[in-house]
């Protein structure tokens, strides 16, 4: 008899993941691709709460294949995940956190899109369940698009769906050696080889479960290592895409997602050792990939904080991240007849500061939040006297010939 290949197999890396995990596994088992079409891979990376013996009995009753790989605790969740999908033998890859949950039709849309599209990499739609979830990728279902038109950018968690097929043609792993943001490196670099992305908005796929006890793995872990994710990020931009605008696009997510938080309200609350370890930790990653097409993509204080840390002003950081901390509301300025606004944030025009105007300054998807801005800037003083030149000019010649 012969078996058919699955078409989907849900990869699942484990960890003290229980009660979290009777749900999960029960929304794969609730699936309406038919089991027929699925199989399961989990790994439990040496939990003691349960966790392995759970999945060793929903193996025994599922109506679907699943192999249950028991190891001991390697420390992150690289390590389960490759290990899974290395017995993956699915026509796609789903990566399935084990305190997380599908929704109900996940599999079968996802799969057929990807089907329907001939894309390497689909995106569904993620629902927070007492945690935030990314959202600006959701507007709109996309048949097929990329990391450069769309803002998939800012969604590079592992849990979408993969083209198993392409993810062995360009030998695509989890890098074991970093402890977090993994999966940012490894999507963005799906995002970048793949043969056209699919985004799947109408449908919640994935609900983003935040764990009461607090353990959930983005929540964990030292500062260290978000600089160590941030550089790996950087790194593989920088390596896969040529110097411009798209590689600066792309440069915003690590800058503002994993950075720029380093260097927020928090701040204020770091000692002084640390505060100087975290600025020498930037510093090489400022001076490499820190410019002016990064900087014009960011809000205003965004911009503030990650120029302050490019001059190596901790002194001045600590007023704008006390100033953050304190969630007062910077102050409008309008000047050139409401064309430009200035957000007056600490040690705005402060000679002894020096911090350029052009920082302060808000680019127009922010700026038209203030009334009275003019997103049209009036002409210049050259344009005018053009202008009158031209007026003149027009006179003296019709003058001239009557």
């Amino acid at each position: 008899m012969t078996v058919s290949q699955p078409d989907v197999t849900v990869v699942i890396g484990a960890y003290e993941a229980m009660p979290y995990l009777v749900d999960c596994l029960a929304s794969v088992e609730a699936q309406t691709i038919g089991p027929d079409r699925v199989e399961v891979v989990a790994v439990d990376d040496g939990s003691t709460d349960g966790t392995g013996e759970y999945l060793e009995e929903f193996a025994e009753r599922a109506p679907f294949p699943v192999t249950v790989v028991r190891q001991d605790n390697s420390g992150g969740p690289s390590g389960p995940r490759n290990l899974g999908l290395s017995r993956a033998t699915g026509r796609y890859v789903f990566f399935l956190d084990a305190d997380d949950r599908l929704g109900h039709e996940a599999l079968e849309r996802l799969v057929a899109m990807a089907d329907r599209h001939g894309t390497d990499v689909v995106l569904g739609r993620v629902e927070g369940v007492n945690r935030t979830a990314p959202r600006s990728m959701w507007k709109a279902t996309l048949d097929r698009t990329d990391v450069f038109t769309s803002n998939i950018k800012f969604t590079l968690s592992a849990q979408k769906l993969f083209r198993r097929a392409f993810l062995e043609r360009h030998s695509l792993r989890f890098d074991e050696s970093l402890w977090t943001g993994e999966d940012a490196l490894f999507t963005m670099e799906a995002y970048l080889r793949a043969d056209g992305v699919s985004v799947l908005a109408d449908y919640t796929c994935y609900y983003l479960v935040g764990r009461e006890d607090g353990k959930h793995v983005t929540k964990s872990g030292s500062y260290t290592r978000r600089f160590d994710s941030a550089r790996a990020l950087m790194h593989l931009i920088a390596d896969m895409v040529p110097a411009g605008e798209r590689r600066d696009s792309l440069m915003v997510r690590p800058f503002l997602i994993t950075l720029a938080p380093q260097f927020g309200a928090a701040f204020t609350k770091d000692n002084e050792e640390i505060r100087r370890h975290k600025f020498e930790l930037a510093g090489p990653l400022m001076e490499r990939y820190w410019h002016e097409g990064v900087a014009r993509r960011l809000k205003v204080e965004e911009r503030l904080r990650l120029h302050l840390v490019a001059e190596r002003r901790p002194d001045l950081l600590l007023d704008v991240a006390a100033f953050l901390r304190s969630k007062k509301q910077a102050a409008a300025l309008l000047e050139r007849k409401g064309s430009r606004v200035y957000l007056v944030y600490p040690h705005f025009r402060e000679r002894r500061a020096g911090v350029p105007d052009e920082v302060y300054r808000a680019e127009p998807s922010e700026a038209r939040a203030f009334h009275g801005y003019r997103e049209h800037a009036p002409r210049s003083l050259a344009r005018r006297a053009l202008g009158r030149a031209r007026r003149t000019f027009a006179r003296t010649t019709s003058r001239g010939g009557s």
